[in-house]
């Protein structure tokens, strides 16, 4: 049975014992720069200088590990992007900017942390059917978005998946682009999505947001 701190030893939990987010981050960052081999529990504390025996004070196992990193996942990558399509915003043009703006670099889907669960999907069917199912979720909510904004469904289906399928194929391609590329290329994509192109008022508070200036804007300077 997995061990659940009290209040009275918080301080002691977030201390010598570390912390189920220290340990989930830790996990995080092996598993996208080595792969899931690298998720195990020893290399795990070496690597936070804590007790193998303190890992078990969050977690039972290794698996219940794994599921929390998983969850972690969802939440960071599935749940950002369905936040991002319910967002607000006056028009499709705008909505389609919120959609964007979650996968550039200061946004909080993780690229990297999304491929490497594709690439663990192929190792475990159990994991392929939870990717299946973030990717129907995914673009069930950008349909969802086109939807509101009047558009009939086969419409918003080809749409959302012209949007997702793209930028699935940023990642995994590994595409990297500087911010200004990307911004100069965001209202063609807008365009190429909606089709309608971005009125300058919503690039610029897009670019606002996202701490963009582009070049020789004094307005922005």
């Amino acid at each position: 049975m997995e061990k659940t701190p009290t209040t009275e030893s918080t301080e002691k939990t977030s201390g010598w014992r570390g912390s189920r987010e220290v340990w989930l981050a830790a996990a995080r960052e092996a598993f996208i720069d080595a792969g899931l081999d690298a998720v195990k529990i020893q290399p795990l504390a070496s690597r936070l200088n804590l007790s193998r025996t303190s890992f078990y004070w969050f977690f039972k196992d290794r698996a219940a590990l794994l599921d929390a990193l998983l969850e972690s996942w969802e939440d960071s990558n599935t749940g950002s992007l369905v936040a991002a399509t319910e967002a607000y915003a006056e028009t499709v043009t705008e909505a389609v900017l919120n959609v964007i703006g979650v996968f550039l670099e200061d946004g909080p889907f993780e690229p990297r942390l999304d491929l490497a669960v594709r690439g663990w999907a192929h190792r475990a069917q159990a994991v392929a059917d939870r990717v299946h199912g973030a990717d129907d979720t995914r673009l069930a909510a950008i349909r969802g978005m086109f939807e509101r904004f009047g558009y009939d469904r086969n419409e918003a289906d080809v749409r959302a998946r012209t949007v997702y399928l793209t930028q699935i194929g940023y990642i995994s391609m590994q595409v990297s682009e500087d911010l200004e590329t990307r911004m100069i290329r965001i209202p063609g994509y807008v365009k190429t999505y909606t089709g309608h192109a971005p009125p300058q008022r919503e690039l610029e508070r897009f670019h606002a947001r996202h701490g963009y200036t582009p070049p020789g804007d004094a307005r922005l300077a």
